[in-house]
């Protein structure tokens, strides 16, 4: 006898596989996970969950709108502190609704994984997920960069994952791929796996193994197997600017500021000429991001221009309507990348850098700067 659509609503979740991807900014998280929808089995529908620091939401315009994917962007803070209630009520709505046969969640690249597995893990999905692997991403070139060599959620983030994909393999020298496995190789617990992910390719095949099995290392059952129950070995706490955000979250809902908190995050439709500035500054970082409105124009030429006035090391990310079609702009360590973009809504461009470093440019003289970029014969 065939199961009614109205019973498989209602049917209980169970086991939903979950994997988080984690890397620090401009690591190649979202083209990786892009690579792993074009190769996911046909017949499973998925749910991926976008955190970014930036207020604008960017990565997720990135995404083709398919039937079998559902990509739902948090943007505006880190998910294991300062948007901790928003993933929570987030999550039961895209389990519930969607019912998916895998979840993808790819924190900020500043989040820390450790609250994040902590809601994970925690009783209200205790039964409809299933923590797989967690996957990190590192560019070798990164370990060349003191400032993120002594960054500890940088170190965390490599530190908790089971496996690590090394992106942008194309780019980094021979010397560099090796120092990169060695530094992976000294840390405890081993990791799984480490593998090259040029251009974010890794297999699909690494979210399949294991499944049906134990759950991924960061589980405080396979811990206490390999480890000696030493969970803290593999799960570091949060550092102090996440607990002081995290504390911050409860502290706001508890005096019943969070339905304001959510109200800011919502969207607000750009005019004509009129863009939404968006501005955050937490973890030691700044970001500053633009939303215009769809009926705008962008020479490419010029736009390509002013960004590439900025300083190098600032990380540029935008979606944006240009003379030639519409355009996905793209840096990261310096390299550049232009795609075509499937996005219609709105024109979105957001710029992300060390609160210590120069050159982030001021609010209201980069807005006209990028006014002044709109083609003038539209």
């Amino acid at each position: 006898m065939p199961v009614s659509s109205q019973a498989l609503s209602s049917a209980p979740l169970s086991g939903i596989p979950v994997h988080v991807i984690t890397g620090f900014l401009g690591s190649g998280k979202s083209t990786l996970i892009r690579h792993l929808l074009a190769h996911k089995p046909r017949e499973e529908r998925w749910v991926v969950v976008i955190n970014e620091f930036g207020q604008v939401g960017i990565d997720q315009a990135m995404f083709e709108e398919r039937e079998d994917v559902v990509v739902k962007g948090l943007p505006g803070g880190c998910l294991c502190c300062q948007l901790a209630f928003v993933l929570q009520a987030s999550l039961v709505n895209l389990l519930h609704r969607h019912r998916p046969d895998r979840l993808i969640i790819e924190p900020s690249g500043l989040g820390h994984p450790a609250g994040l597995l902590d809601l994970l893990r925690s009783e209200a999905f205790a039964e409809a997920l299933d923590v797989r692997d967690i996957i990190a991403l590192l560019d070798p070139r990164r370990l060349d960069d003191p400032r993120a060599r002594g960054h500890e959620t940088f170190r965390d983030q490599l530190a908790m994952a089971d496996g690590v994909a090394l992106t942008m393999t194309d780019l980094a020298t021979a010397q560099q791929c090796r120092e990169a496995e060695a530094y992976l190789d000294a840390l405890w617990p081993a990791k799984r796996w480490v593998e090259a992910a040029p251009h974010g390719r890794l297999p699909v095949s690494r979210l399949m193994r294991g499944q049906g099995s134990e759950p991924g290392r960061g589980s405080e059952a396979s811990v206490a197997s390999d480890h000696g129950g030493d969970a803290l070995a593999v799960a570091p706490a949060r550092p102090v600017l996440h607990s002081a955000l995290h504390s911050a979250l409860h502290s706001a809902m508890h005096a019943g500021q969070v339905p304001v908190m959510l109200e800011e995050i919502a969207y607000r439709e750009p005019v004509p000429g009129e863009p939404v500035c968006e501005e955050g500054d937490s973890l030691g970082y700044r970001s500053l991001g633009w939303r215009f409105h769809a009926s705008e124009l962008f020479s490419l030429d010029a736009l390509a221009r002013l960004l590439e006035s900025l300083p190098a090391d600032l990380r540029i990310k935008a979606v944006v309507q240009t003379d030639v079609g519409w355009k996905t702009y793209n840096r990261a360590s310096g390299r550049v990348t232009l795609t075509g973009a499937s996005w219609r809504r709105d024109s979105r461009l957001e710029l992300i850098m060390d609160v210590g470093a120069e050159g982030l440019p001021e609010a209201s003289a980069f807005q006209s700067c990028l006014l002044a970029c709109r083609d003038q014969d539209s």
